[in-house]
């Protein structure tokens, strides 16, 4: 089973930490000059390239400082095992030595920048600062990247996604102007109901396709107003297209009365609204759908499980990912856009809560929503 709610994650509207400088060198009177130099910021130690592989593993650390010849792992070694693991990563190489070669190699290994010991105090606070500002540069310029890529993605997978129902419906028309029909025959008849059916699926991607849009203006901090989840959920259920498309599943609902909470109708009622209409979704045509909400160890737990078909466990760590959907039929035919479940989280982390998912190919999934109890109202 996973939680994918362990991950790690950053919330939004965290406040920003003391930046993390680690100091590496076998020698303890330069680690202790160094601190002494970088006043205002949060200095960690290593007496070796290994040490300061364990300390970086744990995360949180902004820029490194390292020496070059050291005991069990030099510094140019540190530094390619640095750079594969975060290439954003900002390492200052601290070296005595000006020979050719080690510059070179430093240079080679993605150095970002050098100071030459013995060391000079102001010159190594003026490095650690550029240091930063270089940092956020090149984390500015891979989330433009990234930013990019996910365009690219969406722009093929909308394209993709229209390109299927057009063409149906297109053929149809191009028979239908060339009088290649009988309104009698029943194969006629069969293809304009699955004629219809496309054009009602076109529309649902655009209702998406806005509903989508809305959800990414409104991605940032909470507007929070005093709402019912027990309201929340009956509502999501009695519009759920999903649910009506599955007139052969039984729903059970086991809510536990709960007074109002503080909540952001809007996002709270989408998060809960993604996990529900999946568990329709991916229902087969006779099953049962069961959502239970009840108090539980200083949370509040929605729990949503099915009988349906079950998502593999490769997939699971992926479900959250932009554009990601479960397709275990292999038809590439899924649809939708694989967005939901990731604005779903967003929001729910946001109301300082998580989602776990725990699921198993052909005997269904479990998604359980949990909101800290102090956001109900005394």
């Amino acid at each position: 089973m996973f939680d994918l709610s362990q991950q790690p994650h950053v919330e939004l509207g965290q406040e920003q930490e003391q930046k993390c400088i680690l100091v590496v060198d076998d020698e303890a009177v330069i680690r202790d000059l160094c601190v002494k130099a970088l006043k205002g910021y949060r200095v960690l130690q290593a007496g070796d390239g290994e040490e300061a592989l364990q300390l970086f593993e744990k995360g949180g650390i902004d820029v490194i400082l390292t020496d070059v010849m050291m005991p069990k792992m030099d510094g140019i070694e540190l530094l390619k095992r640095l750079k594969e693991m975060e290439p954003t990563l900002v390492v200052i190489i601290m070296t005595g030595f000006a020979e050719k070669d080690v510059i070179l190699n430093s240079l080679r290994a993605d150095a970002d920048d050098f100071i030459a010991k013995p060391l000079n105090l102001l010159q190594l606070k003026t490095a650690v600062d550029k240091a930063l500002v270089k940092k956020a540069l090149k984390e500015e310029i891979v989330n433009l990247k990234n930013l990019d890529r996910l365009k690219s993605n969406f722009l093929s997978l909308v394209s993709h996604k229209f390109r299927t129902p057009i063409t149906a419906i297109s053929l149809f028309l191009q028979n239908l102007a060339s009088g290649i029909y009988d309104p009698e025959d029943e194969a006629f008849k069969q293809n304009l109901r699955l004629i219809f059916e496309e054009a009602c699926y076109l529309e649902r991607l655009v209702a998406d396709l806005l509903a989508f849009s809305h959800v990414m203006d409104a991605v940032g901090g909470l507007k929070l107003g005093m709402c019912s989840l027990n309201d929340i959920i009956r509502d999501v259920l009695t519009t759920s297209k999903a649910a009506a498309d599955k007139p052969g599943v039984e729903t059970c609902l086991d809510l536990e009365p709960l007074p109002p909470m503080q909540l952001e109708v809007e996002k709270i009622t989408f998060a809960i609204k993604q996990v529900i209409d999946n568990a329709y979704k991916f229902s087969k045509d006779f099953g049962k759908v069961s959502i239970t909400m009840k108090k539980d160890d200083g949370m509040v737990k929605i729990v949503v499980e099915d009988n349906g078909i079950g998502i593999a466990r490769e997939d699971l760590p992926k479900i959250f990912e932009k554009f990601f959907q479960v397709d275990s039929a292999q038809s590439g035919q899924i649809r939708g856009f694989g967005l939901g479940l990731y604005y779903a989280r967003d929001f729910i982390r946001l109301h300082g809560g998580s989602i776990a998912v725990e699921s198993e190919p052909g005997k269904g999934t479990r998604a359980t929503i949990a909101i800290s109890v102090p956001a109900l109202s005394s």
